[in-house]
């Protein structure tokens, strides 16, 4: 399922700048935001606050901004939260116009049950793509069902959807592997040692 455009966003631009300026904005429930992108300057914009929390709980979420009249597509690249609170202080919007491509990092979903008795160790928790767009996945599905210990998924092996290509650098990516738990492979390891050092003891004792 790819993110949808969402309704109309009512933006302000900014005209006050710096820390007390910010403050003040999410004192009133509102968020400071800079869209930038196509070559124009950026806009220092303020936005509704508990709208856009809902809407920043997708990845790469996708505005439809309303900014004092103007329609603007804008794809969220960068959210700041304050690290105790978790409040958001600051959101990076990229400009984009419909059918243009992006490159975004999309999450992985695993999904199924790998052989019994393994299990799955998850190397990265995102995929590097390139989408239009208004037809960002929100999640890309990879598969372990039945898979075996030794097995391992690379970023090539992943069915991506419709439109979806991944960039050059994440070609030799591994997304995954199955192993066995890491208890029972030290446990055979000691076993193995214990029976190579047995019949030294004996020959001693001779």
């Amino acid at each position: 399922m790819a993110n949808e455009v969402t309704e109309k966003l009512a933006a302000t631009v900014r005209t006050s700048f710096g820390k007390g300026a910010a403050r003040k904005i999410r004192a009133n429930n509102q968020i400071p935001a800079v869209l930038y992108g196509h070559g124009t300057d950026p806009q220092h914009l303020t936005l509704p606050g508990h709208e856009t929390m809902l809407l920043l709980r997708k990845s790469n979420a996708l505005l439809n901004l309303d900014i004092e009249g103007a329609d603007e597509l804008a794809l969220v690249k960068d959210v700041q939260r304050d690290p105790v609170r978790q409040i958001i202080e600051h959101v990076d919007l990229l400009l984009v116009k419909r059918g243009e491509r992006v490159d975004v990092e999309v999450p992985v979903h695993v999904v199924g049950e790998p052989f019994p008795g393994t299990i799955v160790v998850q190397d990265t928790m995102t995929i590097f793509v390139s989408a239009e767009a208004t037809h960002i996945p929100e999640n890309i599905e990879v598969s372990v069902e039945g898979l075996e210990a030794g097995s391992s998924i690379a970023a090539t092996d992943v069915a991506l959807p419709k439109g979806t290509k991944l960039v050059d650098e994440e070609t030799e990516v591994i997304i995954l592997s199955v192993q066995e738990p890491r208890a029972e492979v030290e446990e055979d390891d000691a076993e193995g040692e214990e029976a190579a050092e047995a019949p030294e003891a004996e020959a001693s004792a001779e």
